[in-house]
């Protein structure tokens, strides 16, 4: 918020205080938390820009002017701004990891615990796959690209392999863990002493220059 404006010097002449600026991101998170629970509510197909901007408390040219798309942009939005605080909850989890290969560990039982307790994210893959899944393609590689900086980060602090470049290092392992976190196959993600080995005998050590037993 602008500080207020000071005394006014003596012989000058007296202006109204500015206008403050409208909060436009307290404005933008009110609506993508209402457009959350249109889709919580009544599902992708359902939710309409009324809707939200009644849940929201906001006129309908309000939701407009920060969407101009309208529901499409809308619901695209609200995609990115749960996978942006998926992140941040992943975050809270395990960023006090003492160490790489225990951060990836608990990120990745954390992160698919996650996806399936998300029950609006259930109930739409199995309701609304048709709606969701060619959203969700258009925002994976934005996921993967936060991953992808979030592990060259981490991996800043290790000592790699001979000949390992950080940044192809930190792109294969987030596609690799973004897939895993998808699909884990034959790795039982509940279960930390199987992640752990996921981790240390095939995530990392073609990467990471430490012995895997």
């Amino acid at each position: 918020a602008p500080f207020p404006p000071g005394p006014a010097r003596p012989g000058a002449t007296a202006r109204p205080p500015p206008m403050p600026a409208p909060d436009v991101d307290a404005t933008r998170e009110r609506i993508l938390a209402a457009a959350y629970a249109q889709a919580d509510a009544h599902g992708l197909a359902q939710a309409t820009v009324e809707g939200v901007a009644h849940d929201a408390g906001l006129s309908r040219a309000t939701i407009y002017r920060h969407f101009p798309g309208g529901k499409e942009e809308l619901v695209e939005a609200v995609i990115s701004w749960e996978v942006a605080r998926f992140f941040d909850r992943l975050g809270e989890e395990i960023d006090d990891a003492p160490d790489f290969a225990t951060w990836l560990t608990r990120g990745l039982l954390a992160a698919r615990r996650q996806l399936e307790d998300h029950t609006l994210l259930q109930r739409l893959l199995e309701d609304e796959a048709d709606q969701l899944v060619p959203r969700l393609v258009t925002v994976m590689p934005i996921v993967r690209a936060v991953l992808r900086d979030q592990l060259a980060g981490r991996l800043a602090g290790e000592r790699l392999r001979p000949g390992v470049d950080r940044g192809e290092a930190a792109e294969l392992l987030a596609r690799l863990v973004v897939s895993y976190i998808g699909t884990p196959g034959v790795w039982r993600l509940d279960d930390l002493a199987e992640a752990e080995r996921l981790v240390r005998t095939q995530l990392l050590p073609g990467v990471v220059d430490w012995p895997t037993h």
